[in-house]
């Protein structure tokens, strides 16, 4: 089911692109309140889990009018929708094993995979978003353009997605573009870029943070210098400093901060569903320069939040009371769908009026850098945690409850106590490491023993739990990446383990 924009649009994207332009922002917000209250009608007839959990929660259909009365809907989740109805039941008229589906995996807490239908709507959906995104940013249509997908090949949804959407825009013809799917591997996504880079006018590699750095400093040992080639950036799964952008920036080739590193919010629920951009990318990197300034636009956020800007048709989110909701359409159409991240929504409008009561005029600051050009009047969507307590390594979750298993088990018992703090952090080189700090029982003195004991138990229960964590692990070059740091602490240190209070399994690094 296909949503109007995407109908309207799918072969005019350079149209959508000056629209987004041109007309102002309430125009897109109140189509997307509409496409939402339309949604809402369509899921309550058509969708039979949807059906059913609105007649558990006392939810006339027909008294949802107006967008405030959509907001008193309940809100669904993984445990009381996913998780609580068949698959098919999902589904738009209950079809599952009738339908013509792409399917993603990601693993739970428990290591049970969930899957995800995606639909050819969903793929034309992205398709659009990603074609303006890259005409807008990286001008594929001005530039002969090798893309390179480096998220990882299988059966979760970056490479698979990313590789779809790019084969849809090659077969249109309109682009100078070709595509190259090394996924992870480094050592053939290097080999390619020697090989390829020279005959195309620019590079634009597609894949997770902390492998695209790996990425880049493996080139510069091998005597490599991405600097040679135009190379761009196309970032997904995980959000990354502005010390990161500049360090791709200025070892990576990418010649403009505004425009060459372009980062993606997404899950496997919904799909991609919003990107930075210049306008984005200029205020997280202003805000970092004044605190109060960074108080006062992003003000729950203890740390620097990826920040992106949405389409309200294609996915409508709110915030509620610091946490992400999304209503949008997919093999599993979702309603007032909470992600479990932390964050917030913030009109263009306002965002200008934070800026403007610490004594900065966004706009002035916009064309001072020369990136009026790329302004498009939408909304913003920010996050900076997940609220389900779970950390992001090289794009893969590690949920506390591998952990609170591993450090259970036999062997370890008579040293540890099973308390943990885990975070994920990066070191002065700004590469990304997992932390795991474990508290030793009293009158247990800390050895290597127990320190490799742990790491051992710890490893082998995510390879047990975690097919995403196995898959890189296993991986060459990037198994050490993954692999956590183990620090041993007295018990009771104040650290991490003042008694009194709960427990903090997760920590996040501010």
């Amino acid at each position: 089911m296909k949503n109007e924009l995407v109908l309207k649009f799918s072969d005019k994207a350079e149209k959508l692109q000056q629209l987004l332009k041109e007309k102002p922002e309430k125009y897109w917000n109140k189509r997307g309140e509409q496409t939402a209250l339309t949604l809402f009608q369509a899921m309550a007839q058509r969708v039979p889990a949807y059906k059913d959990f609105l007649k558990k929660n006392a939810i006339d259909p027909k008294k949802i009018k107006t967008i405030e009365d959509f907001k008193k809907i309940p809100v669904t989740n993984k445990q009381n929708y996913l998780l609580s109805y068949k698959l098919a039941d999902l589904c738009w008229d209950g079809i599952f094993k009738e339908g013509h589906w792409m399917i993603s995996s990601t693993s739970g807490s428990t290591g049970e995979p969930f899957y995800f239908p995606r639909s050819h709507a969903q793929d034309d959906q992205f398709t659009l978003t990603a074609e303006i995104c890259l005409r807008e940013y990286f001008e594929i249509h001005k530039k002969s353009t090798l893309f390179l997908d480096c998220f990882a090949l299988g059966v979760w949804i970056g490479g698979m997605f990313m590789y779809q959407v790019m084969r849809n825009l090659v077969n249109r013809e309109h682009y100078n573009l070709s595509v190259i799917t090394p996924g992870a591997d480094k050592t053939e996504t290097l080999k390619a870029i020697q090989k390829l880079a020279p005959l195309f006018d620019q590079v634009i590699i597609g894949g997770y943070g902390p492998l695209v750095k790996d990425l880049v400093d493996d080139g510069i040992a091998q005597g490599i210098d991405l600097r040679k080639y135009n190379v761009k950036y196309f970032f997904a799964a995980e959000g990354f400093t502005e010390n990161f952008r500049d360090y791709i920036a200025e070892h990576g080739g990418a010649s403009d901060i505004h425009t060459s590193l372009i980062n993606h919010y997404g899950t496997a629920d919904l799909g991609t569903m919003s990107h930075e951009t210049p306008t984005s990318i200029l205020i997280r990197r202003k805000a970092l320069e004044n605190k109060k300034l960074f108080n006062g636009v992003f003000k729950q956020a203890h740390r620097l939040p990826t920040l992106t800007q949405y389409i309200p048709e294609l996915f409508f989110f709110e915030e509620v009371e610091g946490r992400l909701l999304c209503s949008g359409r997919g093999g599993f159409p979702l309603l007032r769908y909470d992600l479990k991240d932390r964050g917030g929504v913030c009109s263009m409008e306002e965002m200008e009026k934070r800026f403007e009561a610490h004594g900065v005029n966004l706009k002035k600051e916009i064309k001072k850098q020369n990136i009026e050009q790329s302004l498009w009047n939408l909304p913003f969507v920010y996050l900076y945690e997940r609220t389900d307590f779970v950390v992001g390594i090289y794009s893969v979750n590690i949920y506390p409850e591998s952990i609170r298993k591993a450090l259970e088990d036999r062997l370890l018992r008579k040293y540890l106590t099973g308390k943990f703090s885990m975070l994920v952090d990066f070191d002065k080189k700004q590469n990304q490491f997992l932390e795991i700090n474990i508290e030793l029982k009293s009158g247990v003195s800390e050895t290597p023993e127990i320190t490799e004991l742990a790491l051992k138990v710890i490893v082998d229960r995510l390879n047990e739990e975690n097919s995403e964590w196995k898959d890189f692990y296993e991986k060459p070059g990037i198994g050490d990446k993954v692999l956590p740091r183990i620090i041993s602490w007295p018990y009771q240190d104040p650290k991490f383990f003042k008694p009194g209070g709960k427990q903090k399994w997760v920590k996040i690094k501010k």
